[in-house]
């Protein structure tokens, strides 16, 4: 017998998942979507570099193919690729991590659902503090979890700060994890170390898990006293089997988006069970391909410090072309590579950037695609050339000053 409650799609009888057929198109591809494949328009709406990956990745991918590295592989990761990211993290935060505790998976997109596959029954729910890339979002859903978020504050300056006793206030006994992206997208915030320590410490009293988006560690404009050039890191505070479980990717530092590369800082006692869920979903990811992460690792801090002086660039030169507009209200970013920015006006920016993308011939992402906290805003990816920047700033401005 049909179950009325599932989803039937138009033209068939049988029925689909529930969660699959609720799940919606996010609002940045329903606005690129309306100028597929038109050259003319400039693209900052997605968030990646005009950078093709380094010939040294690229070099090391294709060795490995040529090599005949084609076969099945290991699921949570080739050991050379996990030996490196161990010394990469050990030589990044000055900890010990071993290759029990990681788990390479395809991308960091792929990280986040196996993290919510692992830790969510349906009904259960996810703490998220927001703004945020929606990916968590649908995640969540997709495994039948329910989506808590927490909103991020607008400083009077147009920056962004959170209130911690909101998230702990969240919390309730149906809470398996709190997400917290930093630094984040789409607002360049990032959490302290004080604040870190704080959440944790909530965290293990409470027994939930901390799931750390920390994608964007390498992009952020601040020295360390010590030099280094990264951002705070739960990985740096939590013991190996405290609740928490860090998602990373290869893609924005070595601008490797295309490759579908990342991995997850983990307890080691999660390994077989993230190990099951591979193999479920991917079987692994390719064995060429890891070889050139093994490449951007041990071979590529020179490129992630170009990629970071590159976007500070960026950043600075949106921040002074919008913060120059009496409608536009705009905080220099501290970290991430997106200017997330408000025009006065406009409420609805998911039909703005329509606007801009079809008539403006510009790429924006809207608002409406982060969640609580986004409404309102624009963001604009700033990874590019000062060239590609200053023809999509030339339009922007010429569309606000039209409103």
């Amino acid at each position: 017998m049909q179950d009325h409650n599932r989803f039937v799609a138009p033209g068939f009888t049988a029925s689909l998942s529930g969660a699959t057929a609720g799940l919606s198109e996010t609002p940045i591809s329903e606005v690129a979507m309306t100028v597929f494949g038109d050259p003319d328009v400039v693209p900052l709406w997605f968030g990646e570099s005009d950078l093709v990956t380094p010939d040294f990745v690229r070099n090391a991918a294709a060795a490995g193919l040529q090599g005949g590295d084609t076969f099945y592989t290991w699921q949570r990761g080739i050991p050379e690729l996990r030996r490196a990211l161990s010394a990469y993290t050990e030589r990044l935060y000055r900890i010990k991590c071993p290759i029990e505790r990681l788990t390479v998976t395809t991308g960091g997109m792929q990280a986040i659902l196996l993290t919510c596959q692992l830790l969510l029954d349906p009904g259960d729910n996810i703490v998220i503090v927001s703004p945020i890339w929606p990916n968590i979002t649908s995640a969540t859903k997709l495994v039948g979890g329910v989506p808590k978020y927490v909103a991020l504050d607008r400083t009077p300056s147009g920056g962004w700060k959170l209130d911690l006793q909101k998230v702990f206030d969240s919390v309730d006994e149906r809470t398996r994890a709190i997400f917290v992206n930093s630094p984040g997208n789409p607002t360049g915030w990032t959490m302290t170390t004080e604040e870190q320590a704080a959440l944790l410490d909530f965290a293990r009293k409470r027994g939930v898990w901390i799931m750390a988006d920390e994608v964007y560690a390498r992009l952020i404009y601040s020295k360390r006293p010590d030099g280094r050039q990264v951002a705070p890191s739960f990985l740096e505070l939590a013991g190996p089997d405290d609740p928490v479980i860090v998602l990373n990717s290869f893609s924005k530092p070595w601008a490797m988006t295309g490759w579908r590369l990342g991995w997850l800082t983990h307890p080691a006692a999660l390994g077989d069970q993230f190990a099951k869920l591979v193999q479920i979903n991917t079987s692994g990811v390719p064995a060429f391909l890891q070889k050139g992460a093994v490449a951007a690792l041990e071979q590529g801090d020179g490129f992630v410090h170009e990629m970071v002086e590159r976007c500070r660039a960026g950043g600075e030169l949106v921040f002074q072309r919008l913060s120059a507009l009496p409608k536009v209200k705009i905080a220099r970013p501290d970290a991430a590579f997106y200017a997330f920015f408000s025009v006065e006006g406009v409420d609805d920016t998911l039909a703005f950037c329509k606007t801009m993308a079809k008539q403006y011939k510009v790429g924006l992402a809207p608002g409406e695609a982060f969640g609580p906290g986004g409404q309102g805003n624009v963001r604009l990816c700033f990874a590019s050339s000062a060239e590609r920047l200053s023809k999509g700033l030339d339009r922007i401005e010429a569309a606000i000053k039209a409103l």
